[in-house]
């Protein structure tokens, strides 16, 4: 059932439920022995492409880690608590291996244009292990730490303009492949929990998670059409990811996700401009605009009911019966939001703990006056134990359960891949790469708006990539094709 429309739960359990830490309630025998297996395949295929083509492993991963928990095969460790180990697992160690396998063998020389990116990360991500404490958190903190090995493995494993190609197509093509499931759902196709005809689709990623890679694809294609698209890989390649993009952007529907998008397109035309490149190309400039005014009408049409919704629960429209009575996504956001800054003003330093604010022992206390602040909301809108929904905003969440401290780390970190990439793309050093980083950093950021930091999904995958290619985007300049 779609999230965000009238009459319909708030949270779309495949996408917003915290990190699995056991297996699912009736896991199936096959899946169990079958990750095993699948896990040594995918160790074995990295471990013999590593020697001839390093990349191979970072590209087999890709599709992996972008596909939703749901449909990955996974057996249970019991470490403690009982972890779900999954296949993007065995894939990022695979990926891991390989890369360490080249950090040792070029003395980490790849790694050094990141150096911002990696002290901050590592600032970031130490402190959340620190405020984890024990159990189930903690393993939480180490599974969001364990996908930063993409940030690592890009600079070290993509070499050459040939290789960063080749992840770029397997980008646009995992994307192309979701959104023509994402479209088939749309149509009715009952796959892969589609949720009905006419509305928006999770493909088989969820809705955040599907808005983020085909941000990742349709900014691929517009950095071909502003910057050439010899540059990017061809004009097959840049009219794929645009299509593809912008279908996966519509049909998910994700208005965190077009704010993203919007911020990408900013930067990718400030680039062009700061290279002259748009005055050059109106044809290409004509498809791109053409392009954005697809996705942004077609978001809006499919959550135009939503946002309806949503200004008569701020009261600058007449509210409907349907607005006190079904949940809506804003207003629900609204009060998570709340919910999140009141937690915050209790922990103002260091936060309640990684991944606390989704405890009942944490949000409880501010229900009641929640409910006395937004009396339009339906009661389901309201964390509860049984329907701990979490903050669902990143910032927010940064600050509810790390403090001041963590937002500022989480604030350096996105900053920092943010200047690495924009001072490779504007001084024109390596503009490609730096504005790919660029792009892909500023529709992460987006989702996260609409997401919050939930370990193992494909937009945190989404994130380590964007800041891998930002501390490599000097180095595939100068590099030869191998």
């Amino acid at each position: 059932m779609p999230a965000g429309g009238a009459g319909t739960l708030p949270v779309e359990p495949r996408q917003y439920s915290p990190l699995r830490l056991t297996a699912p309630s009736n896991p199936s025998s096959a899946n169990a022995h079958q990750a095993l297996p699948l896990g040594r395949a995918a160790a074995l295929a990295a471990a013999l492409s590593a020697a001839r083509s390093p990349v191979l492993a970072l590209a087999a991963a890709l599709p992996i880690v972008f596909l939703h928990i749901d449909y990955q095969p996974a057996f249970v460790v019991d470490v403690g608590p009982s972890v779900t180990v999954t296949l993007a697992d065995l894939a990022i160690l695979a990926v891991a291996a390989v890369a360490a396998v080249v950090a040792v063998r070029t003395r980490l020389r790849p790694l050094r244009a990141g150096l911002p990116i990696w002290i901050a990360a590592a600032a970031f991500l130490l402190f959340g292990v620190v405020r984890s404490g024990t159990g189930t958190h903690l393993v939480s903190s180490l599974k969001f730490s364990e996908y930063a090995v993409l940030a690592l493995a890009v600079p070290l494993l993509v070499r050459g303009r040939a290789e960063l190609r080749l992840l770029l197509w397997v980008v646009t093509g995992w994307a192309a492949i979701a959104s023509t499931v994402g479209l088939a759902q749309f149509f009715g196709a009952g796959m892969a929990g589609g949720w009905g005809a006419g509305t928006r689709q999770p493909s088989f990623l969820g809705q955040l998670d599907f808005a983020a890679l085909s941000g990742l694809a349709i900014s691929i294609g517009l950095a071909g059409l502003a910057l050439g698209t010899a540059a990017v890989g061809g004009r097959r390649l840049v009219a794929l990811a645009t299509t593809a993009g912008a279908l996966g952007l519509v049909l998910s529907a994700s208005v965190a996700g077009l704010a993203g998008f919007a911020a990408a397109t900013a930067a990718i035309a400030v680039v062009a401009l700061r290279h002259r490149r748009l005055l050059a190309r109106p044809r290409a400039v004509a498809l791109g605009a053409v392009a954005v005014a697809l996705v942004v009408a077609g978001t809006l049409a499919l959550r135009g009911g939503d946002l309806v919704q949503f200004t008569g629960f701020l009261g600058l429209s007449e509210p409907t019966a349907s607005t006190s009575k079904d949940v809506q996504t804003y207003g629900q956001r609204t009060v998570l939001v709340w919910i999140g800054w009141q937690l915050f003003l209790d922990h103002k330093a260091v936060g309640a703990g990684w991944n606390a604010s989704g405890d009942p022992a944490s949000f409880e206390p501010y229900v009641p006056a929640a409910k006395q602040r937004f009396p339009a909301a339906a009661p389901l809108s309201f964390p509860s134990r049984e329907h701990p929904w979490g903050v669902q905003n990143a910032y927010v969440q940064a600050l509810a359960d790390l403090g001041a401290i963590g937002l500022g780390l989480l604030a350096a970190l996105l900053g920092a891949g943010l200047w690495v990439a924009a001072r490779a793309a504007l001084r024109g050093t390596a503009v490609l790469g730096g504005s790919l980083a660029l792009d892909w950093l500023l529709v992460t950021m987006g989702v996260w708006a609409a997401l919050g930091l939930v370990a193992g999904v494909p937009t945190d995958a989404a994130l380590w990539l964007a800041l891998g290619l930002a501390a490599a985007a000097q180095r595939l300049e100068g590099a030869h094709d191998h």
